[in-house]
């Protein structure tokens, strides 16, 4: 995938953000549920009903280590799917029996989605988990890859992967907080955009999460 400069307002360099950096920062996070995130952290009232035991999941964060810099893997569903037809999203999904553990799954699924090989994965930590409003406990898993790697994008649920650079998600001027009412509600939810793709709902909840863990807010 060719891979161009991007100029990122607010902060022009974001070099740093190296494979080495990146493994540091997450060394020792793991996914901890008494300070899980999601959508509650912007809905005061989640439309989530809490009588409902949540479904455990599992995503990875692939981080693929290219010359210019890091970027993030990502995924745009297909239109038919039921849920979530359409959308930018982490390969992942449901944790299942056999599942030893989030990191089995997150690689599980990934393996099964898009082709990657679980042995071409670095694990090297883990987001907050993230509980969404639809019922999901998700588990990020965070991992490096260095090119080349086999992709097998499964033409059922995937119709594209593509790469954003590391550098602008980190950058906080690329998160939008938007919101619209559903469900007579007003639900508030993060928006990235990038080129002419929107990262939103729980992919861009995850990440905005992450690129707080690297670039803190200096506030």
């Amino acid at each position: 995938m060719e891979q161009r400069q991007i100029l990122l307002p607010g902060r022009s360099d974001f070099s740093f953000l190296t494979a080495d950096f990146v493994t540091a920062r997450l060394s020792g996070t793991g996914a901890d549920p008494a300070r899980a995130r999601g959508d509650h952290d912007l809905d005061p009232h989640p439309r989530r009903d809490a009588t409902k035991a949540l479904t455990p999941a599992s995503v990875l964060v692939p981080l693929i280590i290219r010359e210019t810099g890091l970027t993030v893997l990502l995924t745009e569903r297909t239109q038919h799917l039921t849920d979530h037809a359409g959308q930018i999203s982490f390969p992942g999904g449901r944790r299942e029996p056999g599942d030893a553990d989030a990191v089995e799954t997150a690689l599980r699924e990934t393996e099964e989605e898009i082709g990657l090989p679980r042995a071409r994965v670095q694990v090297i930590g883990g987001l907050d988990t993230y509980v969404t409003g639809t019922g999901y406990s998700i588990t990020p898993i965070v991992g490096l890859i260095s090119p080349p790697f086999p992709l097998r994008p499964d033409p059922f649920e995937v119709a594209d992967v593509f790469e954003v650079p590391l550098g602008f998600i980190a950058d906080p001027a690329h998160h939008h907080r938007q919101s619209r009412v559903f469900e007579g509600r007003t639900r508030h939810y993060w928006v990235i955009p990038y080129e002419q793709r929107h990262i939103c709902g729980a992919t861009a909840g995850m990440l905005v999460n992450l690129a707080r863990l690297l670039v803190p807010d200096p506030a």
